[in-house]
């Protein structure tokens, strides 16, 4: 099996569907509860692994009832947990999220023991991060540990993949660029990164030649149901969407990084592993949750078989 390690974050999802998204100082009475793992690393470790990928975690957890969870979950997708370090004073991440009828979403995360994911804790897994086949990333830790492992990964000539999620505040470092092999924004990540607002697919193209000039190898945007966009600094190359009806896309760009990844550490060209994270993608926006939600390869297979 081919070893991926995700580095990043882990939370605990408490989600409410509800008729529209709340505005500021609104009430809103929603409808069904529920509660399960979260996180955009470890989606990611289980969109990986369910993808048929051998995975090992790295992240930080409070010690508490969550963390735990945490790693029970994990393990029952054959996930690596070694390096999954628990934080004695800080508690496990908790993300809330609303869902409306269209199943749009918005999210906030107490991000808790996650920002305090360290380069030591890097270093304790050194070992696997220079012997895997492709190293994935987010934004939902510190960013200096962010481009620590980014470095340890390209000098072992390790592919970084970044999926700079959420949007970051300030300008990812000419460092950090030169060594991802692949970023993967997508339209408002990309508008942040580029200065370039997306809104097209003309847009789209102008924002990924920016991003590709400050040093990545190649830039994927992620358009939602219009697909995405890959761009390796000469050509430009156009993955359509599946069509299906969505019920929540809470960890649709989670799902489709995972597997992107594991199909680069397959040997899967680029343009083919983005089919791939775009099936898996359009597969877990038509189930609620995060983690629940991420197929498994089997699944993918079939939906390529019927298209």
């Amino acid at each position: 099996m081919n070893k991926i390690v995700v580095i990043g974050s882990s939370n605990t999802d408490m989600v409410v569907k509800t008729s529209h998204l709340p505005i500021g100082g609104e009430t809103v009475l929603g409808g069904d509860f529920f509660m399960n793992a979260g996180g955009k690393g470890a989606n990611q470790a289980v969109a990986s692994a369910r993808y048929g990928n051998k995975v090992v975690f790295v992240a930080k957890t409070g010690d508490d009832l969550f963390g735990r969870q945490v790693r029970e979950a994990l393990k029952e997708d054959n996930i690596i947990t070694d390096y999954v370090f628990t934080d004695e004073e800080h508690p496990s991440g908790v993300a809330l999220i609303t869902i409306d009828k269209d199943a749009e979403n918005c999210i906030v995360v107490a991000s808790g023991a996650n920002m305090h994911l360290t380069a030591e804790d890097i270093d304790k897994a050194k070992e696997e991060i220079i012997s895997a086949k492709v190293v994935l990333m987010q934004l939902e830790t510190p960013i200096q540990t962010v481009e620590y492992a980014a470095r340890i990964a390209a000098q072992a000539g390790v592919p970084v993949i970044l999926n700079p999620a959420p949007a970051p505040q300030e300008s990812l470092s000419v460092e950090l660029m030169k060594n991802l092999y692949l970023i993967t924004p997508n339209r408002s990540e990309a508008s942040r990164i580029s200065g370039i607002e997306v809104t097209d697919l003309e847009s789209a193209k102008e924002a990924a030649k920016a991003i590709y000039a400050m040093g990545t190898k190649n830039v994927i945007i992620t358009l939602g149901s219009d697909g995405s966009l890959i761009y390796d600094g000469e050509t430009f190359t156009k993955i359509e969407a599946t069509k299906v009806k969505a019920v929540d896309t809470t960890a649709a760009g989670d799902t489709y990084n995972g597997v992107l990844a594991g199909a680069l550490a397959e040997g899967y060209h680029l343009i083919d592993a983005a089919r791939e994270a775009s099936i898996a993608s359009a597969i877990s926006v038509t189930r609620m949750g995060a983690q629940p939600a991420a197929p498994r390869r089997e699944e993918i297979q079939e939906m390529k078989n019927r298209k």
